[in-house]
């Protein structure tokens, strides 16, 4: 049965639709979808109305055949610039996989912790400083090579681990877990700011000075408990950020090369990152590479932190009126959001003036709260715990979300339409395909 169906304009560039025109060859004529609604339409021809600014307006008249009894109706496709046909099947089994994987190395990270030895992010660290001997130079560029030879190595190992489980989900989803468990830090520094804990109650000023460069490069040499505290509530703080919710969101957006590349960024500015008189132009490229991928992260773990606040007894909206207020006042562009919205949470202040290898820094003061004391660090802690949890929601969220949104293919040639159909298939927004059951009867101009 035919029905008849309305005149459709489509809107396409029109060197599109010039390659398109070869529909019109009834020799040689491949069918063709334009949206109309009902069970599909075909086009037996094109024609090119108009031609405004270097797009072209297309009116097609068609009449349509209703699917034969039993025969599941198909959907036609929408004309646009490219022509979106299904998900892919890595998009179907890659994101459910991808977000597996993040959530199960979450979990192993707060069961298992960091390994104590043979850690792979250490073994990164030992390959880093010895290549750091072999081309150090007091040179920006000689710096960059440097910090781009191993974060392009690590990036590129973990393509090939992506690539190597791709379209497998039970194997995708375990290799992402491993890796997740590889980089992440949230349970060994929940675990230091406890031990800190500790060892300020029992007044052991001692062992907390040595225990705090296990949280902070800080000079820790006759720093005094309340010092100390604040000391360990900046560093839960920014290594909330730095070494939980950064991987897990570059992990869902990039998976596997997302979290080794991170992980490799991070380790760099920690090595390298530095202002002293060795590294203010070798490590130069690696400080401003990690301000660069932590720009987002660092934000999203500000806005968790104003979520959590009032399980650590603090309320969001002092969380984010100390954000928004002193989050510029700190040097760091990603530690100051992240430090001014915990110092809100918590109802304390924090900054100041601090020594790193001999050099004063003025990290400006975050907050208007009361001074930080000892008790305010198992605070700080759970607030950590909690931003941690967050992240990793957030994180398998945007897995499924991005996967699905940014795998959709051309129906005609294959290529990736999540951001435009760049490819050269002749899709104007009239797809090719091969369905036979379909009658036009005729076009129109418009």
């Amino acid at each position: 049965m035919l029905t008849q169906q309305p005149f459709h304009r489509v809107e396409a560039p029109t060197a599109a639709l010039s390659r398109a025109g070869r529909l019109a060859d009834p020799r040689d004529r491949p069918r063709a979808f334009v949206d109309g609604g009902g069970d599909g339409l075909v086009a037996d021809d094109l024609a090119v109305a108009d031609d405004h600014e270097g797009k072209a307006t297309l009116t097609i008249a068609v009449m349509v055949s209703a699917p034969r009894e039993g025969e599941p109706s198909r959907l036609p496709l929408p004309v646009s610039g490219c022509h979106p046909g299904t998900v892919t099947k890595e998009a179907q089994v890659g994101g459910p996989a991808r977000a597996a994987g993040l959530a199960l190395g979450y979990a192993a990270d707060l069961a298992f912790a960091d390994p104590r030895r043979g850690h792979p992010v250490a073994g990164f660290g030992q390959l880093a400083a010895a290549l750091e001997r072999a081309c150090w130079a007091d040179d920006r560029a000689r710096g960059a090579a440097y910090c781009g030879v191993l974060v392009g190595g690590m990036t590129g190992l973990g393509w090939v681990a992506q690539r190597a489980t791709r379209g497998r989900p039970v194997a995708e989803a375990a290799i992402v877990a491993l890796t997740t468990w590889t980089v992440l830090g949230g349970r060994s520094l929940a675990r230091e700011g406890a031990a800190m804990a500790r060892l300020l109650e029992r007044d052991d000023l001692p062992g907390a000075r040595d225990r705090l460069g296990h949280l902070c490069a800080r000079e820790a040499t006759g720093l005094p408990a309340a010092e100390l505290a604040r000391a360990s509530v900046e560093s839960l703080a920014e290594n909330t950020s730095d070494a939980v919710v950064a991987p897990l969101l570059w992990g869902a957006v990039a998976g596997v090369p997302g979290l080794l590349g991170y992980r490799a960024v991070n380790t760099l500015d920690a090595m390298v990152g530095y202002r002293s008189d060795r590294y203010r132009r070798f490590g130069w490229a690696s400080a401003r590479l990690d301000d660069l991928v932590n720009l987002v992260p660092a934000r999203v773990s500000a806005a968790l932190t104003v979520a959590q606040a009032p399980l650590v007894g603090g309320r969001s909206v002092d969380a984010w009126r100390i954000w928004r207020r002193d989050g510029s006042r700190h040097p760091s562009p990603n530690a100051g959001p992240v430090e001014a919205a915990s110092a809100g949470a918590l109802g304390v202040t924090i900054g100041g003036t601090n020594s790193y290898d001999g050099a004063s820094e003025d990290r400006g003061t975050l907050g208007d709260g009361r001074a930080v004391v000892v008790a305010d660090l198992p605070r700080a802690v759970r607030l950590s715990q909690a931003v941690g949890f967050g992240a990793m929601l957030v994180a398998a969220a945007v897995a499924l979300v991005g996967a699905v949104a940014g795998a959709v293919r051309c129906a005609d040639c294959g290529a990736d339409c999540s951001a435009g159909c760049g490819a050269d298939c002749g899709s104007a927004g009239v797809g090719v395909g091969d369905t036979a059951d379909r009658t036009v009867v005729r076009r129109g101009r418009g």
